[in-house]
């Protein structure tokens, strides 16, 4: 992440502070309505003329960035679209969206608090304040008052993972399985609003952890199966603190089932998947695919290849369900494995995903991986000479990727516990910056 835009010659004014409380007490009115915590206020010659919060799902208005709000309160004010001489306070590093209509408004001085490494706009992401082809050039310091800044937001998204989620309406050619047939998790998310799931609930577990942990781990569980995959590794994984989420792919688990087989597709598993690590904001994280997940994994992060800094493929070997027996039986036994699917038509995807296990990466994926992946990798071999020539095969194909590891029980269901250990041990001394 870029340092804050403010040069060490140039401490805050003293009365910045100040101001940005102001600014701080609108983010919190911003979070008491539901509303992400940002807000600004806008200042000239020692008085505050316009304030401004978030309030883009209160107003259904994209544009209704805290920034913006009090942009246009302020040259209401004014009686001009013009702010010269103005400073305008903000919680939160500006998007372009923002920054842009600074520049436009002749703002002299914006100050911000956090640091935004996702759509900063001052110089995190972009620096459209330094651009010298611009025919205005607006002043930047950022970082006043920035941990109160960044602990609102926080405490806000923490908040917000662990309340109750409220559930989506049930598309007519879906299925979901009752809840009751699940055990209770604490951590259950879900989430119908990504464009690729075009309305269908995705349900997924999600141990927030801490930042300074270590690097966050996003689990894909094995075909059939679902998030139980991980019911022994989680708990390793989560040890000090470090975030882990498993979802449960579409038509598997407690996310919403399509009827039809046709619904799947490996692209369309990888966009929704690509799609929802853009949502939680996953960067430099850790991908553990086990079984029947490894082509969906490699498909996921040749689109996202900035959210993760490692992958480990835990027996990387198509697992299909074989048609007519109980899954818990083809999953060491364990009946949880059946709770998702109480009858026929809750396995369209078990059905559909032999054909999405066997097809071979895009070309397009092939090349990433071969010349352009960057990060670190680990193969854990199942026992057995096919298990072995499986992983050789997918290791042969990543760069950086030493040999296979054996291990036993790299392909039992759920994943064993020595195997999550090996990825901790492999992985976290390699923590995001």
């Amino acid at each position: 992440m870029p340092a804050p835009a403010i040069p060490a010659s140039e401490p805050p004014l003293p009365d910045d502070s100040r101001y940005m409380a102001l600014a701080l007490a609108e983010a919190r009115a911003a979070a008491a309505a539901g509303e992400v915590p940002v807000g600004a206020v806008v200042v000239r010659d020692g008085r505050v003329i316009a304030t401004g919060r978030n309030a883009p799902i209160a107003t259904a208005d994209p544009t209704a960035h805290a920034e913006i709000v009090a942009l246009r309160a302020a040259a209401a004010a004014l009686g001009n679209y013009r702010l010269d001489g103005c400073t305008l306070y903000v919680t939160l590093e500006p998007c372009a969206m923002c920054s842009g209509a600074m520049l436009h408004a002749r703002v002299a001085r914006v100050v911000y608090g956090a640091a935004d490494p996702r759509t900063g706009a001052a110089g995190s992401v972009v620096d459209l304040f330094g651009e010298p082809r611009l025919n205005h050039h607006t002043r930047v310091e950022g970082g006043v008052e920035a941990a109160a800044c960044s602990a609102l937001l926080s405490d806000f998204f923490r908040a917000r993972r662990a309340a109750p989620s409220a559930a989506a309406p049930l598309r007519e050619d879906a299925l979901r399985t009752p809840a009751g047939r699940f055990a209770p998790d604490a951590h259950l998310q879900t989430l119908a609003a990504l464009p690729a799931l075009a309305g269908l609930q995705l349900a997924w577990s999600d141990l927030p952890g801490r930042r300074a942990a270590g690097p966050a781990w996003l689990c894909l569980h094995a075909a059939p199966g679902w998030g139980h995959d991980f019911s022994a590794a989680l708990p390793v994984l989560a040890q000090g603190g470090a975030r882990v989420v498993v979802p449960d792919l579409p038509g598997f688990g407690r996310s919403d089932k399509p009827k039809r087989e046709s619904a799947h597709s490996l692209a369309w598993h990888a966009e929704v998947l690509a799609q929802f690590v853009d949502h939680l904001g996953l960067r430099a994280a850790v991908l553990l695919a086990h079984r029947g997940a490894a082509a969906i994994a490699l498909a996921l992060v040749a689109q996202r290849p900035d959210a993760f800094a490692g992958l480990l493929l835990a027996d990387p070997r198509p697992a299909r369900w074989r048609s007519g027996s109980a899954l818990g039986a083809q999953c060491g036994g364990d009946p949880a494995y059946d709770a998702p699917f109480p009858d026929n038509g809750h396995r369209a995807a078990l059905r559909a995903f032999a054909a999405i296990e066997a097809a071979p990466p895009a070309p397009h994926v092939q090349a990433f991986w071969r010349d352009a992946w960057r990060g670190r990798s680990l193969v854990l071999a199942a026992p057995g000479r096919a298990a072995d020539a499986a992983a050789q095969a997918v290791a042969a194909g990543i760069r950086g990727c030493p040999p296979p590891e054996p291990l036993d029980g790299a392909g039992a269901h759920p994943l064993p516990a020595r195997a999550a250990e090996r990825a901790v041990e492999y992985f976290a001394p390699f923590s995001p910056s």
